[in-house]
C-alpha cells in the first residue's frame, strides 16, 4: 500500500484504501462495500462508500505503479487482450446496456470492460482496463450527468479501446513482447494493421472464414491503357479462399504434434501446422492502396505475408482453430503455439477477479466509482500474485514429523 498508493494525496484516503483491499481479500461470498464493512474490524461503510464513489483521488498513477511493479516480476511472454461482462439490473449503472454478455452466454443487460493482461503460463495480472461505452450512452445527457461520465468519453469499439490501452502503456515506456487475443479481436483487420504499424508482434486467433491468398499467389497486372494515373491496380486472378479452405488443403504430414504446457492432468498436446499466407479483403487492401496513392506511387498488388497457424487435433475430422501472426518468418512453430495458447491465463485471472476478489460485486453506479473499484481490485490481485511468486521462507519443523 505504501508504494502502490503513494500517489494518493491524503493519509486518510490511503488508510481507507488499505481497509478496502483487506476487505476484498477476506472470506465471504459478497464483496460489496456493505458486506466488507461488516466483516472488517475497522470497517466503516460510509467512509468506504465515500472513498470509492465520491473521493477525487486519481486512479491512473496507482495503475501505472502496479504495472511498474508487476511487469518485471512476471516477465510476460505476451500481453493478452480480452473483455469481461458483468450482468446488471436497471439502466442507471454507468455504461450498462442490452448487449452480448459472456457471463450469461446471451444478450442481456450488462457492463462490458476490455482489459490487457501480462501473462506467462505460471503468472498473469491485469495492466489496464477500459469500460466499454455503448452507443446509446453517447448522447444520453441525463444518464451521463448522473453517472459523471467525462465529456471527452464517447463510444469507441472494443478493438480501439485495446489500442488506447497499448498506447497508454507505451507512453509509460512499456511495450509488449507480443500481443495475443481471441478471434473477436484477431479477425478485425484494422486491429492487426494498427499493431503492425506500431511495430508490435502478434499471434491473434481468427475465424475460419477469414480470407487469405496462398503465399506464392501472384497478382496479375492489367493492361495499361490511358493516362498513368488511371491505370488499374494489379489484382489476384482468383478470389482469396478462407483460412479453413487453405488448412484443409494441407497434407497430413504438414502437421506436427507439439506440447505447449503441462496441465493439471498432464501435458497439453495437439497437432499444428504453420504456413505463410497473404491475408486479403477490403479492410486489408484499402490502407495499402491509400498509402500508395498518397505517395503517388504504384502498388504492385502484392499483399503482405504473415503466418497462418492451424490446429488439427488427432481426434478431429478437420482443423479446429486458426491464428494469424506477423512474427518473423524464422519464428519456430513451437513459439507460435506457446503464444497462441497463453490466453488461458486470462480466464484464470477473470475467475479470481470476479469470484474471489469482487470485481463484479461493485454496487456503485458512477464512472469514477467504477474506475476506483477496478483499480483497487487490480491492486489486490497484484498483491496476491506477488505473494504467490515470492520465494517461500523455510517453515519450522512440524512436531508431528520432526522425528
Amino acid at each position: 500500500m505504501g508504494d502502490v498508493f503513494a500517489s494518493v494525496p491524503r493519509k486518510d484516503q490511503r488508510v481507507k484504501g488499505d481497509c478496502y483491499l483487506r476487505g476484498l481479500m477476506l472470506d465471504g461470498r459478497r464483496k460489496s462495500i456493505q458486506s466488507m464493512a461488516s466483516r472488517l474490524p475497522d470497517g466503516d461503510e460510509q467512509n468506504l462508500q465515500q472513498f470509492v464513489n465520491q473521493s477525487t483521488w486519481d486512479p491512473v498513477p496507482v495503475q501505472r505503479r502496479i504495472c511498474e511493479r508487476m511487469l518485471p516480476l512476471i516477465g510476460p511472454a505476451a500481453w493478452v487482450i480480452d473483455d469481461v461482462s458483468v450482468p446488471k439490473d436497471g439502466r442507471m449503472s454507468v455504461a450498462v446496456a442490452p448487449q452480448y454478455c459472456g457471463a450469461l452466454g446471451k444478450r442481456a443487460n450488462c457492463q462490458v470492460a476490455v482489459s490487457v493482461h501480462a501473462a506467462t503460463d505460471t503468472a498473469s495480472c491485469p495492466l489496464q482496463w477500459r469500460l466499454f461505452l455503448p452507443e446509446e450512452w453517447t448522447s444520453d445527457t441525463e444518464r451521463r450527468t448522473v453517472t459523471r461520465i467525462p465529456s471527452e468519453v464517447t463510444h469507441r469499439e472494443k478493438w480501439r479501446l485495446a489500442l488506447d490501452m497499448l498506447d497508454t502503456l507505451a507512453g509509460w515506456g512499456m511495450r509488449p513482447p507480443a500481443v495475443v487475443a481471441d478471434a473477436a479481436y484477431g479477425t478485425n483487420a484494422h486491429l492487426r494493421s494498427a499493431l503492425s504499424e506500431r511495430g508490435i508482434g502478434y499471434v491473434l486467433a481468427v475465424r475460419a472464414d477469414v480470407s487469405a491468398h496462398p503465399f506464392d499467389a501472384e497478382p496479375v497486372a492489367p493492361s495499361r491503357n490511358g493516362p498513368i494515373g488511371c491505370w488499374p491496380q494489379p489484382r489476384y486472378r482468383h478470389p482469396a479462399p478462407s483460412v479453413a479452405d487453405l488448412a484443409s488443403g494441407l497434407a497430413k504430414d504438414s502437421f506436427t504434434a507439439l506440447t505447449w504446457r503441462q496441465g493439471s492432468r498432464g501435458e497439453l498436446r495437439s497437432r499444428f501446422a504453420a504456413v505463410r499466407v497473404r491475408p486479403a479483403g477490403k479492410a486489408v487492401e484499402r490502407p495499402i492502396k491509400a498509402a500508395a496513392s498518397a505517395e503517388q506511387g504504384w502498388w504492385d498488388g502484392v499483399l503482405p505475408d504473415c503466418w497462418l497457424l492451424v490446429e488439427w487435433p488427432e481426434d478431429a475430422e478437420a482443423p479446429t482453430d486458426y491464428w494469424l501472426s506477423n512474427l518473423s518468418a524464422d519464428t519456430p512453430i513451437v513459439d507460435l503455439v506457446r503464444l497462441a495458447k497463453v490466453r488461458w491465463r486470462i480466464e484464470h485471472d477473470y475467475r479470481e477477479l470476479k469470484h474471489g476478489l469482487g470485481l463484479d460485486h461493485f454496487e456503485g453506479r458512477s464512472w469514477p466509482g467504477w474506475h476506483h473499484h477496478v483499480t483497487l481490485v487490480t491492486a489486490t490481485h497484484a498483491f496476491l500474485t506477488e505473494q504467490r511468486l515470492a520465494p517461500k521462507a523455510p517453515a519450522p519443523v512440524s512436531p508431528s514429523t520432526k522425528w
